[in-house]
């Protein structure tokens, strides 16, 4: 009888501990629009972009700073003709500078040019429109200070974000609780996975043109 009476309590605290935590998570829709407003307020950022495997997408790691108004500066790993190039770059207003791995920082393409594989000055303006344009949203959970939120994302605001996206993907967000501001993005693609994560937000940042070799 008694250890029937302790199973009947087990499952009941179980239950009861269940509900509660589900009731304190906050309700996914509304999160995001939160979080999109609070990604609307954002002036500077650093991010990394990392991926693991072979996703079927040109950029295999990127990182750097920007602004804003999209002038950016850092460093991408890029696959062209099946070899892997990495390269430095500095984006002010329309203009592009990069530098190989000799030589120094040249003027060699356009801003719309850069946008055919990976713009990263988009980033910021970028993230609130992939918030609004979400679907299928669920709070899974947390994750430290974070809320763990599943999520389906359109290829259309998807690619301003993370490049070489043709298609609807199932991703992951974390979402900081205190400020709201998204934190990282998980995307398990054919080939691996790709990750973005967002940090050092409205630090001082300055981006200039680099001197041409």
């Amino acid at each position: 009888m008694r250890r029937i009476l302790w199973t009947i309590l087990s499952g009941a605290s179980l239950l009861f501990g269940a509900a509660c935590s589900s009731s304190d998570l906050p309700s996914g829709p509304d999160l995001l629009v939160k979080s999109g407003a609070a990604m609307a307020a954002v002036k500077t950022v650093a991010f990394t972009l990392t991926t693991e495997g072979k996703p079927a997408v040109q950029v295999r790691r990127a990182e750097g700073s920007l602004t804003r108004a999209g002038d950016a500066k850092g460093s991408i790993q890029i696959e062209l003709i099946g070899t892997l190039q990495e390269l430095e770059f500095v984006l002010v207003g329309e203009d592009v500078y990069l530098k190989g791995p000799t030589g120094g920082y040249q003027k060699s393409m356009t801003r719309a040019q850069l946008a055919a594989f990976y713009d990263p000055g988009t980033v910021i303006s970028g993230v609130p429109e992939l918030l609004a344009t979400a679907q299928e949203v669920t709070v899974e959970g947390e994750e430290g200070n974070a809320y763990k939120v599943g999520v389906k994302l359109p290829p259309e605001a998807l690619k301003k974000v993370v490049p070489g996206i043709t298609q609807t993907a199932q991703g992951t967000l974390l979402i900081d609780k205190t400020s709201s501001r998204l934190t990282r993005i998980d995307l398990p693609v054919t080939g691996g996975t790709i990750t973005v994560a967002l940090s050092d937000y409205d630090a001082p940042l300055t981006v200039t043109a680099p001197p041409l070799s």
